[in-house]
């Protein structure tokens, strides 16, 4: 069967791409043996090496570590998201004084790189009067930048539906506030929310950045740890558990952006169904 894109293909074409498969995994594997080799090799899974996960202040000082990463990507999130829905509705809107300046917002913040913004707010923002610290200096640098590219795929969003559910819309009298709200945003939504996650997962990755101005997440005091000669300078270690709970975080902020998709989902089809079924049940009463 062909499609639009490619041909499907034939007995050889699979046997080719099923040896091509083949080799990249083992050359994966090969490569994946030769690094646990070297760590082997260099003493990374001596006993000492991992000796530090075992100490109850370490514990408590990563958990606290991790709690800072979490809180400033919570708090970034919220904010990145209601900066990029009213910088998109802003973009969105008829009347150019609002418009304009919606875009040369987005655009600016979208240009500017993280670390730049990071920095401005941290060292250059006090020489103007105004101090916003650690903390909010990481928070407001992800919020600008992240929210900046959010309403980008917020307007991108409301840009893809079909002209004719607002144009029909409209037709009955709603005004474009009642569109935007009623019709728009709940289809848009779920059609962004995988662009949405994406960006949601590069904002908590962008937090660590927050070690160069030192914020004590978990990269900061994985360096920091990484680094004390009396645990035999684990940094490696250290390194892999620190990736671990990254990945970890990734994960589980995509498995529940897919737990509301599919949620949304089920609600929808029973609103969908719960009318046709009440006809049904008036009919077989009637007989």
């Amino acid at each position: 069967m062909s499609s639009v894109l490619f041909d499907t293909p034939g007995p050889r074409a699979r046997a080719r791409n099923r040896l091509i498969s083949i080799v990249s995994a083992l050359v994966v594997l090969g490569l994946l043996g030769y690094v646990v080799l070297r760590f082997y090799a260099t003493g990374q899974f001596d006993a000492s090496k991992w000796e530090w996960l075992l100490y109850e202040q370490i514990q408590v000082e990563l958990l606290g570590a991790l709690w800072n990463t979490v809180r400033a990507f919570l708090t970034g999130a919220v904010l990145a998201l209601v900066f990029g829905a009213v910088f998109a509705l802003g973009r969105l809107s008829d009347h150019k004084w609002i418009r304009l300046p919606s875009a040369a917002v987005v655009e600016l913040f979208r240009a500017i790189p993280l670390v730049v913004l990071i920095f401005f707010l941290y060292y250059a923002a006090p020489q103007l009067g105004v101090n916003f610290g650690q903390y909010w200096s990481v928070v407001l640098g992800l919020t600008l930048y992240n929210g900046s590219v959010l309403a980008e795929v917020f307007r991108a969003g409301v840009a893809a539906l079909p002209k004719g559910q607002m144009e029909a819309a409209y037709s009955i009298g709603m005004r474009k506030n009642q569109v935007m709200r009623t019709v728009v945003l709940p289809q848009a939504v779920r059609m962004m929310l995988p662009a949405i996650v994406s960006q949601l997962v590069v904002l908590l990755k962008d937090s660590a950045l927050g070690f160069l101005i030192t914020y004590q997440e978990l990269l900061y005091y994985a360096r920091y740890l990484g680094g004390i000669p009396t645990l035999d300078r684990p940094i490696i270690p250290v390194s892999l558990v620190v990736a671990a709970i990254y990945i970890s975080m990734c994960l589980l902020l995509t498995w529940f952006a897919t737990y509301l998709d599919r949620r949304n989902r089920r609600t929808k089809k029973t609103k969908q169904l719960a009318p046709a079924a009440k006809p049904l049940a008036e009919t077989a009463v009637g007989d």
